[in-house]
């Protein structure tokens, strides 16, 4: 029986992940009183304990707790953006080219962000295959349900009924949002994208979108659609051609899903990658209970809802 300590599990994402795993009969789930909860005696103790961490804490808080786990004999794995571009810690993202050995590999695990894996998933796989350069300018426009933004931003569109709440809404006005920095190493870009995420009225779901010019590619839409093909080859992030739902793409069509689409649409000269997914599910919870399958050598599907199917 596998032991699991969930740190943080009073977030969306931790609370997701304890969800699933409490179903499942090969894992054993480490708890701490509501009044032990931050006590770091108490946490280091069951750290201990563990065989595997989840991590689902804002960043320093993550930090702090690495620290307190860093003599345990248990894999972490942190969902917060503290360690995804730092040295010595596997990117969780296993589709990616090495990423399934790396995660088995290593004690610790960086889940990825959600509109960082839309992204990386469109053009990691484009440029490691040469037809799109590592120098390309590009942008993106990523669309996610508020359930993405916490506890605090799902009281706002559950409680409350400000008008600005029932339209679509731009954020990340800076560009300086904290996926950018994963979306350029995983991605194998040699400079950032101009990115916009946009959060709306509904619970979960997202999609992301890159748009191309015939012009940035070495190739065509066609080499483009053979080249996801041959790349996604799993259960849980697949290539699908004449995804649209009558002329539509739905960001809502992957809720309460643990795989990710990926599609292309457009023609010749101007053309959109598109990767549909659940911000909850591959964006978060999903793809850290993908991670520990993997780690704990179980097919990475397990426990996950995938083209319809539960396992």
């Amino acid at each position: 029986m596998t032991k699991v300590f969930v740190d943080g599990s009073a977030g969306t994402t931790g609370l997701r992940i304890v969800e699933r795993l409490q179903e499942r009969k090969d894992i054993s789930l480490i708890t701490l009183s509501e009044a032990l909860r931050k006590d770091s005696h108490a946490r280091k103790e069951v750290m201990h304990e563990a065989d595997v961490i989840f991590l689902c804490l804002p960043d320093a808080a993550a930090m702090e707790a690495v620290e307190l786990a860093k003599t345990a004999k248990a894999t972490i794995i942190d969902t917060s953006t503290a360690h995804r571009v730092q040295d010595g810690w596997a990117y969780g993202f296993p589709e990616l080219t090495g990423n399934t050995e790396a995660i088995k590999a290593s004690k610790f695990i960086a889940n990825p962000g959600c509109h960082a894996s839309g992204f990386i998933s469109l053009v990691a796989p484009l440029t490691e295959a040469g037809i799109l350069p590592k120098d390309s300018v590009l942008s993106c426009t990523s669309l996610t349900g508020y359930s993405g933004g916490g506890k605090k931003m799902i009281a706002q569109y559950e409680n409350e009924k400000e008008t600005l709440l029932t339209a679509p809404r731009m954020y990340g006005l800076t560009q300086n949002h904290k996926h950018i920095p994963e979306m350029v190493k995983y991605a194998h870009l040699e400079k950032a994208p101009v990115f916009c995420p946009v959060v709306a009225p509904y619970y979960a779901g997202m999609q992301v979108t890159v748009p191309l010019l015939k012009e940035q590619i070495k190739g065509s839409i066609e080499d483009i659609k053979e080249i996801y093909k041959k790349y996604y080859q799993g259960k849980l992030v697949f290539f699908e051609d004449n995804a649209d739902e009558e002329g539509f793409y739905s960001a809502i069509s992957f809720a309460g899903r643990d795989d990710m689409q990926i599609s292309v649409c457009g023609n010749e000269d101007r053309m959109v990658l598109v990767s549909r997914f659940d911000n909850l599910g591959k964006g978060a919870s999903g793809a850290a209970i993908q991670n520990m399958n993997l780690i704990l050598g179980l097919d990475e599907a397990t426990g996950l809802t995938f083209k319809g199917e539960t396992t």
